[in-house]
């Protein structure tokens, strides 16, 4: 079930336009987004679904799924490349929950 919802999520997060902005983003929230933009993530993504979807990966982490099978689920339910389904998974723990970055090797 768990996976079911990261693939929705992460579904939504790629098939949206950019041209939604969050309304309550906050200072975190808008560095995240501006990293994702710099690594060319963001262009094609609406705000508020990368934020959620940025919030899940942590969720999973917290759930005891692995770093590796939370980027194998984003790059398989998202199609990105292995780099951006990399970045974003680190970009999010950057952002959300930093108490994982011991887990990114």
């Amino acid at each position: 079930m768990v996976i079911r919802l990261l693939v929705a999520v992460v579904v939504a997060l790629l098939g949206l336009p950019a041209a939604v902005s969050t309304a309550h983003a906050d200072a975190t929230d808008d560095q995240f987004l501006k990293t994702l933009r710099s690594a060319g993530i963001g262009d094609n993504i609406s705000s508020s679904h990368a934020i959620d979807a940025g919030h899940f990966v942590c969720v999973r982490l917290d759930n005891g799924a692995t770093v590796s099978d939370v980027e194998t689920d984003v790059k398989t339910s998202s199609n990105m490349p292995d780099y951006h389904s990399g970045f974003f998974v680190g970009a999010s723990i950057n952002a959300y929950c930093p108490r994982h970055k011991p887990e990114l090797g």
